[in-house]
């Protein structure tokens, strides 16, 4: 087996590129270690888009036109401690700060093979959907994610590498995923 090729954000355009989810995209190939997450694509996906709920951004291979990575976002709004507020430099009176969620996001097992770093791609991908784009009409200020611990206890480590951090406020219960934050503008 050859070695993978370590995607950056830099050489990312030569492999791959990004689309949003529409009716004719291919996704019947696309298979993760996740079924939930396979499944959200193939019977959730365009439906949540269809109704305003969730955009879904997949990552094309350029040269077989597969899926090798997807994400959906979302809107959401973080709440932060006094604390928190303090280390971001957030001086306002409100109790919750505007966010980009990623409601989903998951990388093709055949893909995870071939390629490194198709999931700090898509965060990469993210935070620029957020600040080129959102930003025009409304403000954002995190990117935010729910760290799914219970399919896959290493995702945190992952997030924590792209630069996440949890959400003080929501953390110490127990749950199944674990509220994260990044400052798209620290």
């Amino acid at each position: 087996m050859s070695a993978s090729i370590v995607i950056t954000e830099n050489n990312a355009g030569k492999y791959f590129r990004l689309m949003r989810l529409d009716a004719s995209a291919s996704i019947t190939a696309f298979e993760c270690r996740i079924g939930e997450y396979t499944d959200y694509l193939k019977e959730e996906a365009l439906r949540a888009q269809v109704d305003h709920v969730a955009i879904t951004w997949l990552l094309l291979e350029e040269t077989s036109g597969e899926i090798a990575a997807y994400m959906s976002l979302i809107t959401d709004a973080v709440k932060l401690s006094t604390a928190e507020k303090e280390l971001h430099r957030l001086d306002y009176p409100f109790k919750t700060i505007p966010a980009i969620k990623i409601g989903k996001l998951a990388v093709c097992e055949a893909f995870r093979q071939r390629y490194r770093g198709l999931g700090r791609l898509m965060i990469y991908q993210a935070a620029q959907i957020a600040t080129d784009n959102v930003n025009d009409y409304c403000a954002a200020r995190f990117l935010t994610v729910d760290a799914d611990i219970e399919h896959d206890p290493g995702v945190l480590a992952f997030y924590e590498k792209t630069g996440f951090v949890p959400n003080t406020e929501l953390s110490g219960k127990h749950r199944k995923t674990l509220s994260m934050r990044l400052d798209l503008y620290a």
